[in-house]
């Protein structure tokens, strides 16, 4: 399966081994049954896949630092109730989520992708506060627990 014309296989699910329990002092918290917010698995087969830590922690800092942009994107978008525009930015937050082991931002933005899909506007603005906190807290612990310790 692949992200409608995005060609990207696969980058449109969650990692199966996402909703495992967080190793204790992994600084991820969550409440039972919900997905964590960064999934330490998924950074570690993106070094292996890229050939080692640099590479990957480069793509985690822009993942970091582009999120006020990507976020600013998708609430103009939806604001506008441009549903090209929305589902573009939301795409893109969903997959750079998902690589970078944002286990849960990736399943919101696949809500939200859902929601704009469907024409569901009203209800795609009610869920952007849930996904601003959702990616400030992702973007917190990727730097206090991934970034940080590459470096």
């Amino acid at each position: 399966m692949s992200i409608s014309g995005s060609g990207v296989e696969g980058a449109d699910r969650v990692p199966a081994h996402a909703s495992s329990s967080v190793p204790a002092g992994s600084g991820v918290r969550h409440e039972e049954g919900e997905l964590p917010l960064l999934d330490p698995a998924v950074l570690r087969d993106l070094e292996e896949q890229l050939g080692g830590a640099g590479i990957a922690s480069d793509f985690a800092r822009d993942y970091a630092m582009l999120w006020g942009q990507r976020q600013g994107n998708l609430v103009a978008a939806v604001g506008r109730e441009d549903r090209e525009r929305a589902l573009d930015a939301v795409i893109s937050l969903k997959v750079s989520s998902a690589m970078v082991g944002g286990a849960r931002m990736a399943r919101l933005t696949e809500r939200l992708e859902a929601i704009i899909r469907g024409g569901d506007f009203p209800g795609g603005r009610a869920l952007l506060a849930t996904v601003a906190r959702h990616g400030n807290a992702t973007v917190k612990e990727l730097q206090l627990n991934y970034i940080r310790k590459a470096e």
